[in-house]
């Protein structure tokens, strides 16, 4: 889960460089086709690859779906609201993700892992300062992302063991690529690249490939309530990146 963050992070970094040249649906749609185009070359290397019908396959298929679904909600409620408020409520996820397979998948939490939740949370809380009036009605499209994002993580859980991790990060890919692309039109359509871009989008989709592929894996083996935790070391990482790509100086808090 730690390194998944790592990967998550650092692709949300050339993700953010690339939006001064292009909107969020083209970002999607290239960084997913690279990544797709990567994903699909391990998965044929490691034997990992599976009929095309097996994208239809109801842990793959919901999968997807959630990944997607969760991704739309975030970028649309973010646009309209401050950033530090939309990540707060995101950051609720380990605690829904947890709490989800307690009741659900009867997986025993306790005290300890509830309280690493909790003090993680709280210190997000503590960095991100959300501010009451940055809260509004597009508030309730980020409690849609958390949601969905949940659901994607317990499907994950669930998955046969026969359908390879790698398949399901290719899915995963694709599926995000499509949602760009019919996302890039209403957003403003198709902007030129210039070449540094275009690298910087190549070097994101490298990154977000540990991001799905180890993601899934800690979902699939490790108990949630005990990885959930290690979510929250995205923000040691958007606290590094931040201050030696963007200037940004940590300040006391």
């Amino acid at each position: 889960m730690a390194i998944s963050m790592a990967g998550f992070t650092i692709n949300d970094t050339f993700v953010k460089l690339a939006t001064a040249e292009m909107n969020a649906g083209q970002i999607m749609f290239v960084r997913g086709l690279m990544a797709s185009v990567m994903m699909f070359v391990l998965c044929w290397k490691t034997g990992a690859l599976r009929p095309p019908r097996m994208l239809l396959n109801k842990a793959v298929l919901g999968r997807s779906m959630g990944e997607m679904v969760a991704t739309v909600t975030f970028l649309i409620g973010l646009a309209h609201m401050e950033i530090a408020n939309a990540s707060a409520i995101l950051q609720a996820l380990p605690l829904a993700v947890t709490l989800a397979a307690a009741v659900i998948l009867k997986e025993s939490v306790g005290w300890r892992r509830w309280m690493a939740i909790v003090v993680g949370f709280t210190g997000v809380m503590i960095i991100v300062r959300p501010g009451s009036d940055g809260f509004n009605s597009w508030s309730l499209l980020i409690v849609a992302c958390v949601f969905f994002a949940a659901g994607r993580d317990l499907i994950t859980r669930a998955a046969h063991s026969d359908i390879p991790s790698a398949f399901m990060s290719l899915a995963t890919a694709s599926t995000i690529s499509l949602a760009g692309l019919l996302l890039m039109i209403p957003l403003g359509g198709w902007t030129p690249m210039s070449l540094k871009t275009f690298s910087w989008l190549a070097a994101a989709s490298f990154f977000i490939l540990f991001g799905y592929q180890y993601v899934i894996q800690s979902m699939r083996v490790g108990e949630i309530g005990f990885v959930a935790p290690f979510r929250y070391t995205s923000l040691l990482w958007a606290l590094l990146l931040g201050f030696l790509v963007f200037g940004d100086v940590p300040d006391v808090y």
